[in-house]
């Protein structure tokens, strides 16, 4: 069994951009792509979740780094002049975040993560919706 480099990726330019990339692999599937504009309002308030988790004050050096060839977890934000890059072993659960080195930085990480997961896959959700929400 070979497994490939399977990932998702959440793109949100300051344009209102939002650009989708799913490569998992599932059954010899293609890669899923999908782009969509967001008014101004999603934009700001996309920002303002990632600025309440002051995720920008999160040093990650202490996290454990994944292996060759192990799942990781990655977030890169570039909002005005301030660019920053996070890069651990995959999280399985909040279990494994209270067992780090430092609990606090990566529980940051876990829920900021997490939340804008579940925003984008909604926003990208009820943009491609086959049948209209009544």
């Amino acid at each position: 069994m070979q497994f490939g480099h399977e990932f998702m990726e959440f793109e949100l330019s300051p344009s209102g951009k939002l650009r989708y990339a799913n490569n998992s692999n599932y059954r010899n599937s293609t890669m899923i792509r999908k782009e969509v504009y967001l008014s101004p309002a999603v934009v700001e308030e996309t920002r303002r979740i990632i600025q309440t988790s002051h995720i920008t004050n999160i040093d990650d050096s202490r996290w454990l780094e994944p292996q060759t060839g192990q799942a990781r977890q990655e977030l890169e934000i570039k909002m005005g002049n301030e660019h920053i890059a996070f890069t651990c072993a995959e999280i399985g659960s909040l279990v494994d975040v209270m067992k780090s080195v430092d609990p606090d930085g990566m529980r940051v990480f876990y829920y900021l993560t997490q939340d804008l997961r579940c925003l984008m896959f909604s926003l990208i959700s009820l943009h491609f919706k086959i049948k209209p929400i009544p």
